[in-house]
């Protein structure tokens, strides 16, 4: 019988918790661009840090309760960058409305979560939920070649 073969860590990987309040949103959103760049993905940081700013924004809004914290975690794995927000509200599911009419204010967020990530999604926690959107890293930043 072999042994499973253990993971190799994540080569970087950020969790921090926010209060739910609005001033959480560009501290969460400037903590993700300045760490995906440093993490060596620049052209990344961007992309990265609105869809952070879109799914805090949405777990204010959707998902949070009085004196439960919202979670940021992002990793940067040998080939794929994530972002994940958490929140308490496991029932609030997130869905993208219908195309918003030009004078709506919101409504657009997952649209253009979907379109700046690779793909995105939802998955269940034993209290809440995480909403979460990845990038596949081109295979010339995974082995480091330039």
């Amino acid at each position: 019988m072999t042994e499973p073969v253990p993971l190799s860590p994540l080569p970087h990987e950020d969790l921090l918790d926010y209060t739910p309040t609005q001033c959480s949103v560009p501290l969460a959103r400037r903590r993700a661009a300045r760490l995906v760049a440093e993490w060596g993905q620049p052209g990344l940081a961007g992309d990265a840090a609105l869809v952070v700013s879109e799914l805090v924004t949405n777990a204010l809004l959707h998902g949070s309760l009085r004196g439960r914290l919202i979670r940021v975690h992002v990793t940067l794995g040998h080939r794929t960058l994530r972002v994940e927000v958490c929140d308490p509200r496991g029932e609030r599911l997130p869905r993208p409305r219908p195309v918003a009419d030009a004078d709506e204010q919101f409504g657009r967020g997952l649209l253009l979560v979907g379109a700046l990530a690779t793909r995105w999604g939802w998955e269940p926690r034993s209290v809440g939920k995480t909403v979460f959107a990845e990038w596949d890293l081109p295979t010339a930043a995974v082995v480091g070649v330039t």
